[in-house]
């Protein structure tokens, strides 16, 4: 069926309709990984976004259960340039189109997904429609009419309603070796050293899952849980994950932040840091058009240490509105704009990127070793 993109500046874009048939509407965006789109379309951090994928064939390898980084997709619409007609991957238990239409998501293919890119990079991230009912001028006016990003509240509709114990597979996949003597697609969990809690704000399993890899049993609270609650349990660490949104709208949860700060060790990711940056007393901005893939550099001020990141955000922290008593330890090679904070005084670090990647690549995965080793150091 045909299928319009229409962006609310009146650029349109025609194309083929897969996964589900209707109207959707959210703030479009980018992401540059070669491959991962079933962790990307499973992120909460997607929520109330639809997703370009600059990657020209997207579908090659299918859907499985294991890959999955939430337990539902949280994205509003997919466009890619063209979907495999016939997956093939030995994991695989369903197909894209199937698995879209499944859950009721809007896919559009056949789109210059290039000239789109490149528009978005030049006029910046804006609300969009993709709907198969709708003509190209009224498809215009419903992403004018959609809500903004700015000031949208999407934590409360991902966050978990109740605190749990994470307890699902959180062993490490690999290749079996004979020679090793490795005969397991999962490698052996080491026992669990650290005990803490993670904010869910929209938590990747992948993220729960290396934690459990370094040592972490984690209990998972949700958004609104208090300080004081989270006090009660005496954890040895406290965990602000990532998530969908603008940072900025989450006065409820930056004062519970500023209560725990100098308590326990925390380790903040992505919406972790930039609600760091709230509590600290700093603000945040939005980004032009964000910064979505795995091929971020990052760099290091303290060691010189250049890494590739994996990210997923659209705001950044301000470094001018930072305390003195707040460094910035980490920025972006490409714009500049922070990747990473730390207190000088209290056992507080978070970064912007994502170091269990899930996709992309793993040159950050040590922070989560530097969390263990700094709750070691504090016990």
């Amino acid at each position: 069926m045909k299928a319009i993109l229409a962006l609310e500046d009146g650029r349109t874009f025609e194309g083929i309709s897969f996964g589900a048939i209707g109207t959707v509407t959210g703030e479009i965006c980018f992401n540059t990984s070669m491959s991962g789109y079933q962790e990307v379309i499973t992120d909460p951090s997607y929520r109330g976004q639809i997703v370009t994928m600059t990657y020209p064939e997207i579908g090659n390898y299918g859907i499985n259960d294991l890959d999955n980084e939430s337990a539902q997709p949280h994205i509003r619409g997919f466009v890619i340039g063209q979907l495999c007609q016939a997956p093939s991957n030995w994991r695989a238990t369903s197909s894209l189109q199937d698995y879209l239409a499944e859950h009721r998501i809007l896919g559009i293919e056949d789109i210059d997904t290039r000239a789109l890119t490149k528009h978005l990079r030049s006029c910046g991230a804006m609300r969009s429609c993709i709907s198969t009912d709708l003509s190209a001028a009224e498809a215009i006016v419903a992403a004018q009419k959609s809500p903004e990003m700015a000031g949208s509240d999407f934590v409360k509709e991902v966050s978990t309603e109740n605190p749990y114990l994470w307890e699902a597979e959180s062993r490490e996949w690999t290749i079996p070796n004979t020679c090793t003597g490795q005969a397991s697609n999962f490698l052996d969990l080491p026992p669990a050293q650290h005990r803490i809690v993670a904010f869910d704000f929209g938590i990747k399993y992948n993220i729960l899952r290396r934690l459990r890899q370094a040592g972490f049993e984690v209990e998972v609270l949700p958004a609104r849980a208090s300080a004081a609650d989270v006090l009660s349990r005496n954890p040895d660490g406290i965990f602000l994950s990532n998530g969908p949104g603008d940072p900025a709208a989450l006065g409820y949860i930056h004062e519970q932040m500023r209560q725990l700060i100098g308590k326990k060790p925390i380790f903040g990711i992505c919406l972790g840091n930039q609600i760091l940056g709230h509590a600290f007393g700093g603000k945040t901005f939005k980004l032009k058009f964000g910064h979505r893939g795995g091929n971020q550099p990052v760099k290091d001020l303290r060691s010189g240490r250049i890494s590739i990141t994996s990210q997923n955000h659209g705001f950044a922290v301000d470094p001018d509105s930072l305390p003195s008593n707040v460094e910035v330890t980490h920025i972006n090679l490409n714009d500049d704009t922070v990747e990473g904070i730390r207190h000088k005084e209290h056992p507080v670090f978070s970064v912007q990127y994502h170091p269990e990647a899930a996709p992309g690549p793993n040159d950050a995965s040590y922070f989560f070793r530097e969390f263990a080793d700094m709750i070691a150091q504090c016990k």
